[in-house]
């Protein structure tokens, strides 16, 4: 009885891990596809990365780049696709590695003085719990930010 009781623990953790997984699959599938969109109706010209962030690279900035262990000084805008502004802020500064994934990937392609769009998938920004009342839970992201100083 016992053996039985573990191999069907077992089958159940596998079924919700790959269940779970499934989902997430499922997520990037639908954001990839919010982005392609929302990147074709605005004609913007950038790339993705290989975890499905797209970036468009306004001003390159200095040669040196932020890490993400770097404390980064920034100007921001974020906004949903439909072009209402969430957040915003000037010279505010943080550790990179504190914020969302899609900044920890995106504001080191750029250096001081550099602008970049972040056009951010829900699983690299606020996921599927979304953040409070203000971002809904699976919610593709745009963010355009100006890499003001950085320290290593």
């Amino acid at each position: 009885m016992k053996k039985y009781f573990l191999l069907a623990t077992g089958l159940f953790i596998l079924v919700l891990t790959f269940g779970s997984c499934k989902k997430t699959d499922q997520q990037a599938l639908i954001d990839r596809q919010i982005i392609e969109n929302y990147v074709a109706d605005n004609n913007l010209q950038g790339a993705f990365t290989p975890s499905g962030l797209y970036y468009v690279i306004v001003a390159p900035g200095d040669t040196a780049h932020p890490a993400v262990n770097s404390t980064v000084t920034v100007d921001y805008k974020g906004s949903f696709l439909n072009g209402a502004v969430f957040d915003q802020n000037t010279n505010v500064s943080f550790a990179l590695n504190t914020v969302i994934l899609g900044w920890q990937e995106g504001i080191p392609l750029i250096g001081t003085g550099g602008e970049i769009i972040l056009i951010v998938p829900s699983a690299l920004a606020y996921g599927s719990t979304g953040r409070g009342s203000i971002i809904p839970p699976n919610t593709v992201l745009r963010f355009d930010v100006t890499l003001d100083s950085f320290t290593n």
